[in-house]
C-alpha cells in the first residue's frame, strides 16, 4: 500500500472526528478539537490527491467518512441501527474497494524509497 492510501484513511479518520464535531460541539474546547480535525482531514487528502488521482481520492475519502460517520453515531451516540444502513454502508465500502483496486493500479507520482 502506498502512502497516497494511508493519507486517505487517516485523513477519513479525522472527517468521521470533524462531522460529529459539527454536531457534538458545545465548548471552546471541543471546537477546537472540530476546526483542528477539518484541517487536519483536508490537508492529508490534498496530499492524497497529489499522489492518486483526484477523483479516486475524493471518492474513497468521502465513502470512507460517510460509512466511518454514520456507524460512529450509532455506536457512540445510540443512533438507531437499521440493517437497511448496515446494508447500504457495506455496499459504500464494496464501491470504495473497487475504485481502490481500480486507482491503485495507475501510475504514481510517489518515488518508492
Amino acid at each position: 500500500m502506498n502512502r497516497g492510501w494511508i493519507f486517505i484513511m487517516i485523513g477519513a479518520l479525522f472527517e468521521v472526528m470533524w462531522v460529529i464535531g459539527f454536531k457534538h460541539a458545545d465548548d471552546l474546547v471541543t471546537w477546537a478539537g472540530t476546526v483542528a480535525a477539518v484541517v487536519i482531514s483536508f490537508g492529508l487528502i490534498i496530499i492524497a490527491s497529489t499522489i492518486l488521482p483526484v477523483g479516486t481520492v475524493y471518492a474513497v475519502f468521502t465513502g470512507l467518512g460517510t460509512a466511518g460517520t454514520v456507524l460512529s453515531e450509532m455506536i457512540l451516540f445510540d443512533e438507531p441501527v437499521k440493517w437497511t444502513k448496515l446494508f447500504l454502508i457495506a455496499l459504500l465500502l464494496a464501491g470504495v474497494l473497487g475504485l481502490k483496486l481500480v486507482g491503485g493500479s495507475s501510475t504514481s507520482k510517489e518515488v518508492s524509497s
